[in-house]
């Protein structure tokens, strides 16, 4: 799992202009490699519990959501497609995760994503 997560996600950074059209070959390669990242994140995070919780949150949620997908979220004009992709990133995570913590309150690896979700 850890070379996948580091050696074969890749998503280009494009300039917001570049991708707003839907239509152009790099937005679609763009959002190609972002659900791609998206579906590694769901098969990661289902290990949790038989592998070590340190290990898939790190994995997950520091490699993944903080490094890749998470900037292409900011990267993301916001609206419905923002939305959706925030939907799929947050439908991926345990609920086992968050079960003890106080209300208002969130792991510290998504700090940085619960920011995009607040705007």
């Amino acid at each position: 799992m850890k070379k996948s997560v580091e050696e074969d996600v890749f998503i280009p950074l494009y300039p917001k202009s570049t991708v707003e059209d839907k239509s152009a070959p790099c937005s679609k390669f763009q959002e190609r490699r972002f659900w791609s990242a998206v579906k590694l994140l769901s098969n990661v995070v289902l290990w949790d519990g038989i592998v070590q919780e340190d290990t898939v949150r790190d994995l997950g949620l520091n490699k993944l959501l903080n490094r890749y997908l998470l900037l292409n979220l900011l990267n993301t004009p916001l609206g419905s497609d923002n939305i959706e992709k925030c939907t799929k990133v947050v439908a991926c995570l345990p609920e086992r995760w968050f079960q003890d913590l106080k209300s208002g309150s969130t792991l510290p690896e998504l700090l940085n994503f619960c920011q995009h979700l607040l705007q």
